[in-house]
């Protein structure tokens, strides 16, 4: 097994394309034509941990945050980062991150807190915008559903809920072959008409070449016609935090008990209750305060995060019931995610947990 097939399977799920302007997710260190035949999984890469790996045999290090946000202008060992990149070059570790693409993938980060939760209903809180493409193209009658299952196949077609959407319109194409061309139908150097399919079907823009090299491979013509439209509609499987609902209305206290249990949390930091039970409950793993607006005006009783600033939850907190999970605690379950990509599609393939606690935060 290569490193670069676990890659792809995880990339799958969490293109990225997917992340956020500033992040970093990806190869960090090492190559992906290594092979491999085990992964060590983990939020946060740190000496330890690269130690644990080499303890183990393992070679390909797989974490939530990446090791490298800014560019290294030396490398001589004086702080914990370079030391790691030392190590991990010296052992032939590769180390990959999958950090805010997995966040704003559909049954990324917050859907599996979701899951831990027992929400139902869930839909993303803040979707992701300008990233969906309509592609149309023209095929004769009879080869109309063999072209168009293979752009389902490639990721085309999906809305919402929904998938295998397409939209067809008939009408008459025309075209003169000339003396080079191999026309599938008509005659060299004569003007033909032939009836054919408007197809038009949506796709994320990260499947484009994807799904044109289905369309030209399935297409019966040697130079098919096609376009592509950039969309502004919002991307509804895609995007920032969740939204859903507890199956039934909870007791509030309860269920920020709940939460630390869940969570095996030491405390739980929360604004003042405003009603005796929730139901609708947003949330974001990690920093997501910035989704606070986006939770209260859907309505959500409760938003649930890892960090909040102090001065967040003056105004706020006159709206919606605020729960600080800490940053590590509420991506916790970012483990299980890897694990659940990797073993679903290679299940002889050996992930393992660190046995090493990075949450670099303390309670006394």
């Amino acid at each position: 097994m290569k490193v670069s097939e676990i890659i792809n399977s995880i990339e799958e799920v969490a293109p990225r394309s997917l992340q956020e302007n500033y992040d970093n997710a990806g190869v960090q260190i090492g190559s992906v034509n290594r092979e491999c035949n085990s992964a060590l999984l983990c939020i946060d890469v740190t000496e330890e941990v690269i130690d644990e790996a080499i303890s183990l045999g393992i070679n390909l290090v797989i974490s939530h945050h990446p090791l490298l946000f800014k560019g290294l202008k030396a490398i001589t060992g004086n702080g914990y980062i370079e030391r790691i990149v030392i190590k991990a070059i010296k052992n032939d570790i590769t180390i990959y991150a999958a950090h805010t693409n997995l966040d704003n993938a559909f049954y990324g980060v917050n859907d599996k807190i979701a899951e831990k939760i027992g929400l139902t209903n869930n839909k993303i809180l803040s979707p992701l915008e300008n990233r969906l493409l309509k592609i149309v193209t023209f095929v004769p009658l009879e080869q109309v559903d063999q072209v168009k299952n293979a752009m389902y196949d490639a990721g085309a077609g999906s809305i919402g809920n929904y998938d295998r959407c397409s939209f067809t319109s008939e009408g008459y194409g025309t075209f003169r072959a000339g003396e080079s061309s191999h026309p599938f139908c008509g005659y060299i150097g004569t003007e033909h008409t032939e009836k054919e399919v408007r197809l038009e079907m949506i796709l994320p823009d990260f499947k484009k070449t994807t799904v044109i090299k289905a369309l030209l491979s399935s297409h019966p013509y040697e130079e098919p016609a096609f376009d592509i439209i950039e969309l502004q509609n919002s991307w509804q499987k895609a995007g920032s935090g969740v939204i859903g609902d507890l199956p039934e209305e909870m007791d509030t206290i309860q269920f920020l008990k709940k939460l630390k249990t869940l969570f095996s949390l030491t405390c739980l930091k929360h604004s003042r209750i405003l009603k005796p039970t929730v139901r609708r409950i947003a949330l974001c793993g990690g920093a997501g305060s910035f989704l606070m607006k986006d939770a209260i005006n859907s309505n959500a009783d409760v938003f649930i995060t890892g960090e909040i600033k102090y001065h967040d939850y003056f105004g706020n907190d006159e709206n919606i019931l605020l729960a600080e999970l800490g940053h590590y605690e509420s991506e916790q379950y970012t483990k299980d995610i890897f694990s659940d990509i990797i073993t679903k599609k290679f299940p002889t393939f050996a992930t393992y947990y660190t046995k090493v606690e990075t949450n670099p935060i303390n309670y006394l």
